[in-house]
């Protein structure tokens, strides 16, 4: 693809995750009283079971799996599987909370130059991972040399307008004298 690689097809945000269930029913459970997630309106127009929930600025589908029994069952909690994250305010509020509510999870601790991220990772009801965090802690570092940033919604947001002016400046030609 030519032109700009910063964005090339200027997108603005994560919109929401599309999750295939053997019962919409307990996951909707699960995002609504583990993750705080709300339902919201679903198109009438679909033929088939599922929900919508929102919170966080993204949205989660959940569709009903056509055949709940051939979906796989994952038990390991692995932490290097496909997974969306979330960042928390006290990552031990959470382990208090997860423990309170018999959620297994695996915790892990992330060390990058004197900089230390907490993880927690567990499974919704069909086995897809979910991550909290407090990686706002660590810093984004483009690999374009440029400027350390946090994680956090905040800074990405700096961080976008000054990609922008830098596509703008770099599709700009100098001309010298």
């Amino acid at each position: 693809m030519k032109g700009s690689t910063g964005n090339p097809l200027s997108l603005t945000s994560l919109n929401h995750i599309s999750l295939v269930c053997r019962s919409v029913e307990q996951s909707i459970e699960f995002y609504k009283n583990v993750l705080g997630f709300v339902p919201v309106r679903r198109p009438g127009s679909f033929n088939f079971n599922g929900a919508w929930l929102f919170s966080y600025g993204i949205g989660i589908h959940l569709l009903q799996s056509e055949d709940p029994e051939k979906m796989p069952k994952k038990t390991e909690i692995n932490p290097k599987d496909n997974h969306i994250s979330f960042q928390c305010e006290s990552i031990g509020a959470v382990e208090k909370k997860l423990t309170e509510m018999g959620i297994k999870y695996v915790r892990q601790l992330v060390e990058e130059g004197g900089i230390y991220v907490d993880q927690l990772f567990f499974h919704d009801p069909d086995g897809f991972m979910v991550e909290i965090c407090n990686c706002d802690n660590l810093p984004v570092i483009p690999l374009a040399g440029e400027m350390a940033r946090s994680c956090s919604r905040a800074n990405l947001q700096l961080l976008q307008p000054q990609q922008s002016q830098q596509q703008s400046a770099a599709q700009v030609p100098v001309i010298k004298p």
